[in-house]
């Protein structure tokens, strides 16, 4: 038998966080402090804090599955979801669906897992496509398989269960999930050991013609808001995209057998680097506050505009950092204005100066804040 749900003990999981109990501590350490942190802003920084969360999260769990959809096209879907005020709606149809179903995700946390919610998920998610069976579990009667390589050279790394036997599987899946739930009838303690399990167990299944990457990543965040009784996303596609080589080469490992410690390690590793990230990310918008409070009687409306627009990308920074050209495309003066614009911006502090003559380049100063 070559994979974990052709085993006799399928779905019995077992494991040992003998050797991540330190692991966990520091899940719980960063976890409440993300949430009270999340918790202290006030109303205008908390929705911005999550708004950039979610775009991160769906700009990057989208890159897992090789889609790369624009910043802009995500971060306005995203808004409109959670009801902020939004200038231009999207028109990419993918960022609307990856928002709705994230957003979903998140007012739906505290819910028990159902197959209405999945498939309405999956629904969204692929509403662009035409070619696909979408907001129903697969039908086909052909095998599932995860496959890489040329054609004629193909690697098979997991081959999921039967269309047939998805309706008992997922029924199966899904009254796991909400009996491990902290209120079910057979809780898990550890939020990151449950969320680990609920990822593996539903990218087995692979209920899903396609989608079921980003659904399963939406579910593990799922089982962590339900511990931690507040939504607070662990940004956990940020870390996977890092390295996602990695991820599929764990995942097909634990796909081997239902002896899962191994997987658990990894899992809660991701879980907590993700959760430094949305610490950072939160960090941010308190400085980004700050420096508008600062900065924003000096600034005229095209400085306001580019420093906006640095801002915009996050706590990554501005790509490249800003130069004249730049700044000149984004306000529509002539080079000559932009470079004397960026001077005072340097002059009163709000930005640093690297580099001379085309090498120059602009960055956020943090310094006198």
């Amino acid at each position: 038998m070559r994979y974990n749900w052709q085993q006799q003990d399928w779905p019995n999981f077992h494991y040992s966080i003998h050797d991540i109990e330190e692991l966990l501590f520091f899940y719980l350490q960063h976890a409440g402090k993300l949430e009270g942190a999340l918790r202290s802003l006030k109303e205008m920084e908390r929705e911005e804090s999550i708004s950039e969360l979610l775009i991160s999260e769906a700009i990057k769990t989208s890159e897992i599955e090789g889609e790369f959809i624009s910043r802009a096209d995500v971060a306005s879907s995203i808004r409109k979801q959670l009801g902020l005020d939004v200038r231009e709606h999207s028109k990419d149809q993918r960022a609307v669906g990856i928002a709705q179903v994230l957003v979903s995700a998140r007012k739906t946390f505290d819910l028990p897992l159902s197959k209405a919610m999945l498939l309405e998920w999956h629904a969204s998610l692929l509403a662009h496509e035409k070619t696909l069976e979408i907001g129903r579990w697969r039908t086909h009667q052909e095998p599932m398989q995860i496959v890489s390589g040329a054609i004629g050279f193909e690697r098979v790394h997991f081959e999921a269960p039967p269309s047939a036997n998805l309706e008992d599987e997922m029924n199966a899946f899904i009254q796991w999930f909400n009996d491990t739930a902290p209120d079910g009838s057979h809780a898990l303690v550890h939020a990151p050991v449950r969320a680990a399990i609920a990822h593996l167990y539903f990218e087995t299944i692979h209920p899903f013609e396609d989608g079921n990457g980003r659904i399963g990543r939406a579910i593990a965040e799922k089982a962590l808001a339900q511990t931690t009784g507040y939504p607070g996303l662990a940004s956990l596609s940020h870390t996977i995209e890092q390295n996602k080589n990695e991820y599929y080469r764990q995942l097909e490992k634990a796909q081997r057998g239902n002896e899962l410690s191994e997987w658990i390690r990894y899992f809660v590793n991701i879980i907590v680097e993700g959760l430094k990230f949305a610490q950072k990310t939160v960090d941010f918008t308190l400085l980004k506050s700050k420096y508008f409070d600062h900065y924003s009687k000096q600034l005229n409306p095209m400085q306001l505009k580019v420093i906006q627009r640095m801002f915009s990308e996050g706590p990554s920074g501005f790509e490249g950092g800003m130069t004249a050209s730049k700044y000149s495309r984004l306000t529509r003066v002539s080079k000559a204005t932009a470079t004397r614009h960026l001077a005072d911006l340097v002059q009163v502090g709000a930005l640093l100066v690297q580099g001379q003559g085309r090498s120059t380049r602009y960055h956020l100063n943090f310094d006198k804040l």
